[in-house]
């Protein structure tokens, strides 16, 4: 068994292997205005990050964006806001997890004390990103906790494979009759090269590995494009209980691709083809027939098929996606996660 890092040594080392934001570039990947609209409009003053599309929630995803944005904004106080809430209002597990729900309306606040996995990597992760930009000891320590924990509760091994489990509870056998479920918007791929750092403990390489493979595998029907939710019970298929269409969860998957660094045209080209109408929208769609359940044309939503083929063909971002202006929340969370993409790695398509 492998040992625990001490705090310090966390630190140093978490600066060994960044996925494309390093501390030198991340002051200036997201610019400061786009950073203070995005603030003003879905982060509070004590620190929460609003889901204005979601009855006003806030959950451990957006604070785990919140924190990542504001790293690479370059503002620690900011940062340090949204760490505070999240710390005391989330990290309310004994197993080192975070809560996914929060609703204002409530009292209790805290309405589901499940985790959701993606939230807790995201968490991590920023954490991990700002420690050894501002030398900061107290959130290395942090990080680390929370990778471990999501490394020793979330992760199941089937049929050879490293599974990211959605939540502790709820999709495992035993949860549903089609488990285990999986949700591929979760695996936040450029978060695994620092986690294998400061969780050395979890074969986070592995769990990458078998990530990509099942993005590749889940690929279905007409369009060949995953479902939000996907059944691994024998081959994969879209989970029963859930819209069985390529959704608002999924449509992330290529981004984060992107941002890991992925460069495959062939499956890159296959989300842009699925994903993306003649006029450059986003098509969510059918998994059986391909047919269209709802067309996106909200910026957020368009830059992501549109830095594919920047990308890919080094096609210039249409200028109208270059600038930021807040719509709602998870599409202009999206929005500055592929503009900070652009401008760190392809500054030409932004010209």
């Amino acid at each position: 068994m492998r040992r625990k890092f001490p705090a310090l040594l966390i630190y140093l080392c978490i600066g060994v292997m960044m996925p494309f934001a390093t501390p030198a570039n991340a002051a200036s990947s997201i610019a400061a205005a786009d950073w203070q609209a995005y603030k003003a409009r879905f982060v509070d003053t004590s620190g929460r990050v609003i889901d204005d599309a979601n009855g006003n929630i806030s959950h451990s995803e957006g604070q785990g964006y919140g924190l990542l944005l504001a790293y690479l904004a370059g503002q620690p106080s900011d940062f340090d806001l949204i760490w505070s809430f999240t710390r005391t209002e989330l990290m309310l597990r004994d197993d080192g997890l975070a809560v996914w729900k929060w609703d204002p309306a409530t009292k209790p606040h805290v309405t589901d004390a499940n985790n959701a996995t993606d939230g807790d990597l995201l968490i991590a992760y920023a954490l991990a990103q700002a420690a050894i930009a501002w030398s900061r000891q107290d959130l290395a320590k942090a990080a680390a906790g929370i990778a471990d924990a999501v490394g020793k509760k979330t992760i199941e091994e089937n049929q050879d494979r490293k599974l990211l489990m959605p939540a502790v509870t709820g999709f495992h056998e035993g949860d549903r009759p089609d488990a285990p479920v999986v949700n591929l918007s979760y695996w936040v791929f450029e978060a695994f090269s620092v986690l294998t750092k400061i969780a050395p403990e979890t074969d986070w390489q592995r769990i990458s590995d078998d990530g990509m493979a099942l993005v590749a595998a889940g690929r279905l029907g007409p369009r060949k494009m995953p479902p939000d939710w996907l059944s691994l019970m024998a081959r994969p298929k879209p989970a029963k209980g859930f819209p069985a269409e390529f959704g608002y969860n999924a449509v992330r998957i290529p981004l984060y691709l992107l941002r890991a660094g992925n460069r495959d045209p062939e499956m890159l080209n296959s989300f842009r083809e699925g994903m993306m109408a003649a006029d450059g929208s986003v098509e969510l769609t059918d998994i059986a027939t391909g047919e269209v359940r709802h067309t996106l044309s909200d910026p957020g939503y368009r830059i992501i098929p549109a830095l594919i083929s920047c990308v890919l063909d080094g096609t210039k971002l249409p200028e109208n996606l270059r600038s930021f202006a807040p719509t709602l929340y998870y599409p202009s969370t999206l929005h500055l996660l592929g503009l900070s993409f652009a401008n760190s790695e392809h500054p030409e398509c932004m010209e």
